[in-house]
């Protein structure tokens, strides 16, 4: 299970007073940083005035069975998030946003996922967490699961508002904040590249692998082996610090394209086969900041794209580090995204767990910048003790 939670702590100065149904979803997208798209969005609320807390998110499971523990750890999880920060959520909200299969209502997708809200319901009643609203967001209308007045929510369900015309995306929109567009079109930008890339890049990455594994077993080779993936992606991020920034008005679809563009099949393999050693991905790390971070995500995610077929779960390393520049980099949500599709790969993969954790409780990235930093002076003057 994939989790998304969006602390709290960015300071705020305006307070912004969301009446009704239409304008809580309104403001999802700027209180997770995406439009979700099928998910279970669940939100703490302190106090009298409902303020917002902690924030979850996490796929619809295809079938039922899974509903009853998902509920559950939805629950327990804003619970303890909640209470980490110092306090437990008088209330919650619950959201579930999926779109309908083609020939499907969206009064259909309402009907087959009330089980789903009724089960959230329990689960939050029973940490004393009443869930004071629930909605179901499908085929551009909404219905409530706790109002059974049919004048102010009738059965075939109310209109959504125009998009970002509520007063939180007003408020949103003057302090500059900015919606990256749906969950759908960020984990996007991560999967693999099918044909015509997808045939010739896996032909690359066995041969690499052929060449690079057994060096890799041997001590004194996987130094070595270290070194020249460290060197090799050090000439990637320069390149694609030189290659022009997309405009974008041309679409993040594009802008990819034109960073796979700059790969060649051999130099992915190699780089994507190097970023499995554990050391090397960590030396990788530490291109975080300054001029190094936007070049360095790109080539983590052109990396992401290129684990096609048998090697699709090499895609954990290079999607952990694109998550780590990008929190580093302050863009949370599409840490999230990278880290969470890290973890659907490979769900003990301990880097991106440590970051998805840490990500998640609102915690500053700066500790373990200054520790990368330090570990790379330290590798610099020849005094870091590496272990495995």
């Amino acid at each position: 299970m994939t989790r998304h939670s969006e602390s709290a702590r960015r300071p705020s100065t305006t307070r912004v007073t969301l009446r009704g149904p239409a304008e809580l979803i309104d403001s999802l997208p700027y209180l997770l940083g995406y439009h979700p798209d099928d998910s279970v969005v669940l939100v703490g609320l302190h106090g009298s005035n409902g303020r917002f807390g902690c924030r979850l998110r996490v796929g619809i499971p295809s079938g039922e069975e899974g509903w009853d523990d998902l509920a559950d750890q939805l629950a327990d999880c804003l619970y303890g998030n909640s209470a980490t920060r110092g306090a437990r959520p008088d209330g919650a909200l619950v959201f579930l946003c999926r779109e309908p299969d083609e020939g499907e209502s969206g009064r259909a997708v309402m009907e087959r996922l009330k089980p789903l809200a009724q089960r959230l319901r329990i689960a939050c009643g029973a940490l004393e967490m009443p869930v004071y609203e629930a909605l179901c967001v499908s085929g551009g209308r909404y219905w409530s699961y706790c109002c059974p007045d049919v004048r102010c929510c009738p059965a075939e369900g109310t209109p959504l508002g125009v998009p970002g015309t509520s007063v939180m995306a007003a408020a949103a929109t003057y302090a500059g904040l900015r919606v990256e567009g749906s969950l759908k079109e960020l984990t996007a930008r991560l999967a693999p590249l099918g044909p015509p890339i997808a045939e010739p890049q896996e032909l690359a990455l066995d041969l690499a692998g052929t060449a690079l594994v057994p060096r890799m077993l041997g001590e004194v080779d996987r130094r070595t082996v270290r070194s020249e993936t460290l060197a090799l992606a050090r000439r990637l991020i320069d390149r694609y610090r030189e290659a022009p920034v997309a405009d974008r008005r041309e679409g993040r679809a594009r802008a990819d394209a034109r960073d796979d563009e700059l790969l060649s099949h051999e130099e992915a393999a190699t780089l994507i086969l190097g970023l499995q050693d554990r050391v090397a991905r960590d030396w990788a790390a530490e291109w975080m900041e300054g001029e190094d971070a936007a070049p360095a995500l790109r080539l983590w995610r052109a990396l992401a794209r290129r684990c096609v077929g048998a090697y699709a779960e090499h895609a954990a390393a290079p999607l952990t580090l694109a998550g780590w520049v990008a929190w580093s980099s302050g863009d949370e949500p599409g840490a999230r995204v990278a880290l969470g599709r890290a973890l659907e790969l490979d769900s003990e993969y301990v880097f991106a767990r440590l970051l998805h954790s840490a990500c998640n409780s609102g915690l500053d990235p700066e500790p373990l910048r200054r520790c990368l930093r330090r570990q790379r002076a330290e590798r610099t003057t020849g005094t870091t003790t590496v272990h495995n």
